[in-house]
């Protein structure tokens, strides 16, 4: 059960397939991450420390480098169409006025920090929905115990190709921007 000081909602109690309006309706202050494919829900929780370090550190790099016209943002839900809404753990996308649906079209890149309960998510279903939905770019940052790797896909017709890969903890890239992303949390 989701609950606010306003509304109580049980996402178990929902009949039928979810749509987009359903999903708005939530309230915003759950613990979970809400995302919507073809009428299903996808819930997942908050990421752990190292999801949290990792995401951070990609982020602020991201945003120190934006070019003017673009930001980067965390968690922000992005409609690929009236279907379907991710939430990606990061975005790079042009910069505009405050909105709870990012446009697709607004978005330049799409970034995931895989966690054991969400990796073949985010590595097959989501990176398939951003192809489809035609997102230029698509970073894949992995904190393993080993050391964090990260992982940029450009797409290339209707699926991505590996544009660039992180080496010692770094990620040097010169699409879509220049930037250098030191991986240590």
């Amino acid at each position: 059960m989701i609950t606010d000081n306003r509304h109580e909602h049980s996402i178990l109690d929902h009949h039928g397939p979810w749509t987009l309006d359903d999903v708005m309706a939530l309230p915003e202050e759950t613990f979970q991450r809400v995302e919507l494919i073809d009428g299903s829900l996808l819930v997942s929780p908050r990421g752990a420390d190292p999801h949290q370090r990792a995401l951070r550190c990609v982020a602020m790099a991201l945003r120190r480098a934006c070019p003017v016209g673009l930001e980067a943002l965390p968690g922000v839900n992005v409609l690929l169409s009236r279907s379907r809404m991710l939430v990606p753990d990061f975005t790079v996308n042009v910069a505009g006025e405050d909105r709870r649906l990012l446009p697709v079209a607004d978005l330049v890149l799409a970034g995931e920090v895989l966690e054991p309960s969400t990796r073949l998510r985010d590595l097959l279903v989501k990176r398939s929905l951003y192809a489809e939905a035609g997102v230029p770019f698509y970073l894949v940052v992995d904190p393993k115990e080993a050391g964090t790797t990260a992982t940029l896909f450009q797409l290339d017709g209707a699926g991505y190709i590996e544009a660039a890969h992180s080496e010692g903890g770094v990620l040097a890239l010169e699409r879509p921007f220049p930037v250098t992303i030191e991986l240590s949390v």
